[in-house]
């Protein structure tokens, strides 16, 4: 008997290894992506949330800013009110489990159990020092600026006293500024209100 070999056997097998690459490939891409989008959309609407908690507090005279570009960072909201300036970030987190929550010991914090390798509560530190460094060079004022994170869905278990940054649900902080003590005049809200949205602006406008 004699075996015949086909020239094109071995060209096949290479297009068909490449096929199969490529599918791989093109399915770990869709998986990274689609993981991507719905991270971004999570945060998006985990965003928009907490900004409609902050907006009741334009009812009792306080500024809402959202969105404001820092240096290499963004912070995402901004209260400006009597009751004090608040730079807050936004951790929408997916939980592990749905009973995970967030504990809170003074200035540390563990999320479903887990420290997390970048602190939320030394990021708000950071924001809420830029900020205050901000007003300082455009008003000439100083404004304590308190650092706040919020989770948007998770409870939030407060072990001991508050630390100097606010870790809370988002419905819990509008009150939390409300009980606030008064500590800013209202000609000085309308003052760093009016300084932040001038660089809101400068901001928009080299951008453009």
């Amino acid at each position: 008997m004699v075996w015949i070999s086909d020239p094109c056997a071995p060209a096949a097998y290479s297009i068909t290894a490449i096929a199969v690459a490529a599918l791989l490939y093109a399915g770990w891409r869709f998986f990274v992506i689609r993981r991507k989008v719905r991270s971004l959309r999570q945060g998006r609407d985990g965003e928009r949330a907490v900004g409609q908690f902050l907006e009741r507090l334009r009812d009792g005279g306080g500024q809402v800013f959202h969105d404001i570009p820092g240096e290499g960072f963004n912070l995402d909201h901004v209260v400006i009110s009597t009751h004090g300036v608040y730079a807050i970030e936004t951790k929408t987190w997916s939980k592990p489990w749905p009973q995970a929550k967030v504990v809170v010991e003074g200035d540390a914090l563990s999320v479903a159990g887990q420290v997390p390798d970048r602190s939320p509560i030394v990021q708000a530190t950071a924001a809420s020092r830029w900020l205050e460094n901000e007003l300082k060079k455009s008003t000439g004022k100083r404004f304590f600026v308190r650092g706040v994170v919020v989770f948007p869905g998770w409870f939030v278990e407060q072990r001991g006293p508050c630390g100097d940054v606010w870790v809370l649900e988002p419905k819990a902080l509008p009150a939390f500024i409300d009980n606030a003590p008064a500590m800013i005049s209202p000609p000085d809200v309308a003052l760093a209100a009016y300084h932040l949205s001038r660089y809101v602006r400068s901001e928009a406008e080299k951008a453009a």
